[in-house]
């Protein structure tokens, strides 16, 4: 389950989160927003879907017209200037910054061209590895916050669209 506090404190934005992975790789993502009905899910081979129904990341390529989804950490605070600087930053450059409180459910939106991009540290792989996974299924990029790959080692993640993810990673690169 991931956004256990919202669960917790009956806020109705959590989602089952399932990931499956064969040698190092993804090959199957589920993420379940109860609340809403919908069931996001990808497959070695496949497309990505919302409730059988293909989905693809969002076209827009201008940051000033993209909606971006953060998250806050609960435990590492030895960054929190920096990111506090970084979200003061992004929220002048985007359209809008939103906090779900749920990182498999934001990175199903950025899958599904709900949100532009997405970006947080400190995270758990199990809260994000079925979200990454759609989202590169859908045509989107999945980064660390250096640009490599080791997302889920580094638990600091980067999710795009693909269109904004230079512009975006420049920022973070000033913070981190």
């Amino acid at each position: 389950l991931d956004g256990t506090t919202n669960f917790i404190h009956g806020i109705p934005t959590y989602a089952i989160s399932i990931a499956l992975y064969e040698e190092d790789k993804p090959v199957i993502g589920i993420v379940y927003e109860i609340n809403r009905g919908e069931m996001f899910f990808t497959f070695k081979g496949g497309a990505a879907y919302l409730n059988n129904r293909e989905i693809q990341v969002s076209k827009n390529d201008k940051l000033s017209q993209s909606l971006l989804a953060t998250g806050f950490p609960y435990y590492q605070f030895d960054k929190q200037l920096q990111y506090m600087q970084l979200f003061t930053e992004m929220m002048q450059k985007c359209h809008g910054l939103r906090r779900i409180g749920s990182a498999a459910v934001d990175l199903a939106y950025v899958a599904c061209g709900r949100f532009d991009a997405y970006f947080e540290y400190n995270l758990n792989a199990y809260d994000i590895a079925a979200g990454a996974y759609l989202v590169q299924q859908a045509g989107g990029s999945v980064m660390n916050f250096s640009g490599g790959d080791e997302f889920l080692e580094k638990r600091e993640m980067l999710a795009t669209n693909g269109k904004v993810t230079d512009e975006i990673l420049v920022t973070i690169k000033k913070h981190f």
